[in-house]
């Protein structure tokens, strides 16, 4: 059965492949266009707050030089933060961001019967960086076009590529997310209507705009042969501030982990 996050991935993917750069030999000529095809699975928290946890799976389709790495045209730093680099000069660069949201449904949780669910959708914005020798500070925006009103997230930090073993390398990242009030109203917030039907007793609850939590996480591609690559990642999330005193969370602690496996190819070879 195709979920609401899984439709959600493919419909990336297809962002992907369609958002691949023209070749040397010019506009829609696909003989010099080499792509990579696989799929991904993570497991996630069910809710953002949740101590427990899924497995979600999608497949994925890009250009060849995306992926975890920073060298590429299309650079995935998450579902929600699939960026395309059209500004690259003297260790800055610039561009555009697409992803999705997850959606909250109220049978996720015991806690959450009764709230409603808070429909997913996509989101769009952007991302600029600034290489200073082997540190890369970011920030990065975005906000929800489609589905609920959930309004924004702002993201900052900066990132580190290390080597690791045999020519593989790691990127390391930390940083923090701010979200703006539509964003904590629909997912940390308890309206007076929310909690007089919910299951669980929750009290109202107002979560106001801040940071939200502070993040530390690592990705990595690996070839393991001149097709083949495994696509490592993983990520812990710390709620602070108004989102970790919500009663909706069960758990402060956010942790992700995924891995993928793709294969290069090219048209007309």
């Amino acid at each position: 059965m195709i979920t609401s996050r899984t439709g959600a991935a493919i419909a990336l993917s297809a962002t992907l492949v369609f958002s691949a750069p023209a070749s040397a030999g010019g506009f829609g000529d696909f003989g010099d266009l080499e792509l990579r095809a696989g799929g991904v699975v993570f497991v996630a928290p069910k809710y953002e707050g949740s101590d427990e946890y899924e497995v979600l799976g999608f497949p994925m389709i890009a250009p060849s030089g995306s992926g975890f790495g920073d060298d590429g045209v299309v650079q995935f730093r998450g579902p929600d933060d699939l960026r395309f680099r059209v500004l690259n000069f003297s260790g800055f660069e610039a561009g555009p961001l697409v992803g999705y949201r997850f959606d909250r449904e109220e049978d996720d949780a015991d806690r959450l019967e009764g709230l409603g669910d808070v429909d997913g959708g996509v989101v769009l914005g952007g991302y600029a960086a600034y290489r200073l020798g082997f540190v890369k500070p970011f920030v990065s925006y975005n906000h929800a076009v489609s589905g609920d009103e959930t309004g924004g997230l702002l993201k900052f930090g900066a990132e580190s590529v290390a080597p690791v073993w045999h020519g593989v390398t790691a990127k390391v990242a930390a940083g923090a997310t701010y979200a703006d009030d539509d964003y904590m109203n629909a997912f940390f917030s308890v309206t007076p209507a929310q909690s007089a039907n919910s299951a669980a007793g929750l009290g109202v609850y107002d979560a106001e705009a801040g940071i939200k939590d502070v993040f530390v996480g690592f990705s990595s591609d690996v070839p393991l042969s001149e097709r083949w690559t495994l696509m490592l990642m993983g990520r812990y999330a710390h709620l602070v501030g108004d989102a970790a005193e919500s009663p909706i969370v069960e758990s402060d602690s956010q942790f992700m982990a995924g891995v993928g496996l793709t294969y290069r190819f090219g048209f007309g070879r």
